[in-house]
């Protein structure tokens, strides 16, 4: 195995022109903001609110999958689990670390393109990271508050989380989401390939399974789209009860259109019992799904998006066997306008994670 997140890498990471409050720079004495706490269970509110012509980006990917190599006869192909053609989810395999950068001291690394829209302007990022600290092997917790991120063409920073980082035992598996502010530096790099390593996640099997990711949330404005609403949520806790958001003050006019994003973990491929629904005033819940999410299994190890050409990912599995970041359209039950908009995950059978909701929505 490669060696954990320390000082040889470290040294050789760079900031440029920037400076990110936990990131350093070789020359520098190294970052002192006191560790994250960790609560079991962080409550659902609202990180980041703004009312603007403009919209959400999104670039997501798992940091661990399959381990191509050492099937057992009882287990799914794993190249085929991974292109989603059989039915398989982590419990089924032995884990391993996704790695698709060039440095021999990273363990786990993976990348995904960030598409603002030309001549936008960002009003707020920010990057959630997360999995399960116990499979084959058990990680330590110190480190979940630490990653490593990398803006197109640029160099690994060292990124530490700004707030109370989810930490919870259930189920078998110990579970965390940690999340940082990082406006700053994609308001500088912008659009492109963005990689992030060393996400604090076990490899190996056990029967919770392997399994995590990252994604990268990114507010802009841009004066050639409609005015929205948009409203980003986070949290973290086990889905052992139903998740809501609600966007307060919304007023959606006739018309409206709008889009939504989940981050969740550990969602399983196939079956029943997974959903996420939206309500105006007055009306019945509306299932999100789409061609990747079907309506009664959205936690099913994806990262999708509405749109017929998908954001580069490196690796691009269709099943991330554990790790859910998807957006979708709210399609045309908004046409009639309506107000009070509140969104509601259900997990009937996963022993699944909720992290962050966000959404944009037109006003009037």
């Amino acid at each position: 195995m490669r060696n954990p997140l320390g000082p040889p890498l470290l040294r050789r990471a760079s900031v440029g022109a920037l400076a990110l409050a936990a990131i350093w720079a070789p020359g520098t004495a190294r970052a002192t903001a006191p560790p994250a706490p960790e609560s079991a269970r962080i409550p659902f509110t609202e990180r980041y609110h703004a009312v603007q012509h403009g919209g959400f980006a999104r670039a997501a990917n798992a940091s661990i999958s399959c381990r191509t190599a050492a099937a057992a006869p009882s287990e799914p192909p794993c190249a085929a689990a991974r292109d989603g053609q059989v039915r398989a989810v982590n419990g089924n395999f032995d884990m391993f670390y996704v790695d698709v950068d060039a440095d021999p001291d990273t363990y786990n690394s993976s990348r995904a393109e960030l598409r603002l829209p030309a001549g936008s302007r960002v009003t707020y990022a920010r990057l959630y990271w997360g999995g399960n600290l116990l499979a084959g092997e058990q990680k330590p917790a110190r480190d979940n508050r630490r990653v490593l991120i990398a803006e197109p063409g640029g160099a690994y920073k060292e990124l530490l989380a700004d707030t109370v980082v989810g930490h919870r035992v259930a189920r078998g598996a110990d579970a965390f989401q940690a999340s940082a502010d990082v406006t700053a530096l994609v308001r500088s790099s912008g659009s492109g390939l963005w990689t992030v390593g060393q996400v604090n996640v076990a490899k190996g099997r056990s029967r919770s399974g392997a399994w995590g990711g990252w994604t990268l949330v990114v507010a802009y404005e841009d004066p050639a789209q409609p005015r929205r609403t948009l409203s980003l949520h986070d949290g973290f806790d086990s889905l052992d009860r139903p998740v809501e958001v609600r966007l307060n003050g919304l007023h959606a006019p006739r018309g409206a259109r709008g889009q939504v994003g989940l981050v969740a973990y550990n969602g399983d491929r196939g079956g029943t019992g997974d959903s996420l629904t939206y309500t105006t005033a007055g009306h019945a819940p509306v299932p999100l799904h789409d061609s990747a999410d079907p309506a009664d299994d959205v936690l099913n190890s994806t990262i999708d998006e509405p749109g017929p050409v998908r954001a580069r990912r490196e690796p691009a599995y269709a099943n991330t066997l554990g790790y859910d970041s998807d957006v979708f359209d709210l399609g045309t039950a908004l046409v009639q306008g309506g107000d009070q908009l509140s969104f509601r995950l259900v997990s009937q059978r996963d022993a699944a994670w909720a992290g962050a909701l966000f959404a944009a929505v037109d006003v009037q």
